[in-house]
C-alpha cells in the first residue's frame, strides 16, 4: 500500500468514504408503518446489487483496500457486507466476477480484507435525519453488537479492533457537532491504521 515501493519513496495512504446504498424507506414510503425498529431501514434489492457492483470496481481503483470501517445501521451493515463479498471473492480472473450478478455463488476468502463497526461513523442523531416520530423512545438504537456482527461476512470480522467512538452521540446532535465528528472520527481512524488503506462506509 505505498506509491511506490523504492527506498526512501514516501508511503501513500488512501481512504475512501462510501454512502449506504439505496434504503427501502424511500421506495416503499409504507415500510415504516409495519418495522419494527423503524429508524433502522435494510437496503432495497436494488440498494444490495448497487453494494455488490462498487465492490466489485473497488477492485480495479488502483491500490488494495485493507479494512473496511462501518457505521452500525442496518443500511451500512449491508453495503458493506455486499462490498467485502466483491472485495474477497475468489475468482481465476475479474472477467468471471464482472459477470456475477449479485453475491449469491461468491466464493470468499475471508483473510483478504478485515472489518469492524464504528460507532463514530453513524447517522447523525438528530430530528433532521431521523424523524422523531420514528425514533426509539428508549434510546435502544440496535440489538445486541453481536447480532450486528452477524451481518458481515464470516471471518472478515477483525474482534481486536476497538471503536474509536465507544456509544452513539447524544440524540439531537447539530448539524456542526456531527460534521465536526466525521472529520475527528476518519482522521482518527486514518492515524489508527496508517499502513493501511481503507474503506469507510457511512452516510450522506
Amino acid at each position: 500500500m505505498s506509491g511506490g515501493g523504492g527506498e526512501g519513496e514516501a508511503r501513500v495512504q488512501n481512504v475512501l468514504v462510501m454512502r449506504h446504498g439505496d434504503r427501502i424507506d424511500h421506495l416503499e414510503p409504507l415500510w415504516v408503518e409495519h418495522a419494527s425498529r423503524p429508524w433502522d431501514p435494510p437496503l432495497a434489492q436494488g440498494g444490495l446489487i448497487r453494494a455488490w457492483t462498487t465492490g466489485k470496481r473497488l477492485r480495479g481503483v488502483g491500490f488494495p483496500i485493507h479494512r473496511v470501517l462501518v457505521s452500525p445501521f442496518l443500511r451500512c451493515l449491508e453495503t458493506a457486507a455486499e462490498v467485502m463479498r466483491a472485495l474477497c471473492c475468489v475468482v481465476d480472473d475479474d472477467t468471471r466476477l464482472r459477470a456475477m450478478g449479485t453475491s449469491q455463488d461468491a466464493v470468499l476468502d475471508p483473510s483478504r480484507v478485515k472489518v469492524s463497526i464504528e460507532f463514530g461513523l453513524c447517522e447523525m442523531l438528530n430530528s433532521r435525519a431521523i424523524c422523531r416520530s420514528v425514533a426509539p423512545k428508549d434510546n435502544k438504537w440496535f440489538p445486541h453488537m453481536s447480532e450486528l456482527e452477524a451481518l458481515l461476512p464470516a471471518g472478515t470480522l477483525d474482534h481486536s479492533a476497538e471503536s474509536i467512538y465507544k456509544e452513539l452521540p447524544q440524540w439531537e446532535e447539530s448539524l456542526l457537532e456531527a460534521r465536526k465528528r466525521y472529520i475527528s472520527v476518519i482522521q482518527a481512524l486514518s492515524d489508527k491504521y496508517p499502513s493501511e488503506n481503507l474503506l469507510l462506509v457511512s452516510h450522506g
